[in-house]
């Protein structure tokens, strides 16, 4: 009689589990458009979703011609997009959506753009890219914003958005900055007293750049003296490193490192470089503290 009495229990149990499954194994789920984009090259016209690829380009620092941004052709201004993040991300330079291209561009990732260092230049409606990355490190915002020399010292507070799993791997991030970097971090519980916050939110939440769901945009931070670093509060995400879940204290790393003035590396192993697999704990990179040292000669 118990167990019959706990068959129903069981079964509900096992659907939760099941539902929990299916959301970590879809964790590519915002950007899964990508992926039926694959093969796609210039002159084909009408392409469901390629409008929606146009977007991603745009928003993460590689634009297309504006008299295309909104329709699914792949012009010429889209070609030269795709190889300039192809060359950034160190992949052949096709201009087409091969299967790399593909893959890199479906990985969960900061919010922040990749290109900051970079002139565009239109002509007869191109975008030609004048400057791109060619040497493997760190990169700056553009006008290389930074905290006043002075200030070494920097406060930081939680919103009450903030879920108490996040606590602990947020402090342990700023813990490895300040062994890392010339700053200290000192935690306070008035909002109105620091110079960082660190909040969670769902979709858009009034910032300009809406988070996206589970596996697309995982977070974003602003440059100094801004202070503001958001969490995607959809992501599935773990205090250890786990297969198909987020590990918070890595990402947090990363947008401490932009709080503080860095954009991103072409470095994979930095913790500053643009992605973030699933499953995988980073540490500072010797590459991520060298820019912060050279952001603050």
């Amino acid at each position: 009689m118990a167990l019959k009495a706990l068959h129903p229990l069981l079964l509900l149990l096992l659907v939760c589990f099941l539902v929990s499954q299916a959301t970590a194994d879809g964790h590519h789920a915002a950007f899964d458009y990508i992926g039926g984009l694959k093969g796609c090259h210039k002159g084909q016209k009408n392409v469901t979703h390629l409008h929606s690829l146009k977007a991603y380009l745009a928003r993460f620092g590689y634009p297309c011609s504006k008299k295309h941004l909104h329709d699914d052709e792949f012009d010429a201004s889209l070609e030269v997009a795709i190889k300039a993040y192809q060359i950034n991300y160190h992949l052949k330079p096709t201009g087409s959506l091969n299967t790399e291209t593909v893959s890199q561009m479906m990985k969960p990732r900061c919010g922040c753009p990749d290109v900051v260092n970079r002139t565009l230049q239109m002509e007869s409606g191109m975008i030609k890219y004048s400057k791109l990355h060619s040497v493997a490190h760190y990169s700056f915002f553009n006008g290389r914003p930074r905290w006043p020399l002075a200030k070494t010292n920097l406060r930081f507070a939680f919103l009450p958005n903030l879920p108490n799993y996040a606590r602990q791997p947020i402090f342990n991030a700023f813990g490895q900055w300040d062994a890392g970097s010339r700053f200290t971090f000192q935690f306070v519980n008035d909002v109105n007293q620091a110079d960082l916050t660190v909040g969670f939110y769902h979709g858009d939440h009034g910032d300009g750049s809406a988070f996206d769901g589970p596996g697309g945009v995982l977070a974003h931070a602003f440059a100094p003296t801004n202070g503001r670093m958001h969490f995607d509060a959809t992501e599935n995400w773990t205090i250890h490193p786990l297969q198909n879940a987020m590990h918070i204290e890595t990402v947090a790393v990363h947008e401490i490192g932009h709080l503080l003035g860095l954009g991103h590396s072409t470095v994979r192993d930095a913790v500053m470089y643009p992605t973030i697999p699933t499953g995988v704990n980073k540490l500072l990179h010797a590459d991520d503290r060298e820019g912060v040292r050279v952001l603050y000669l």
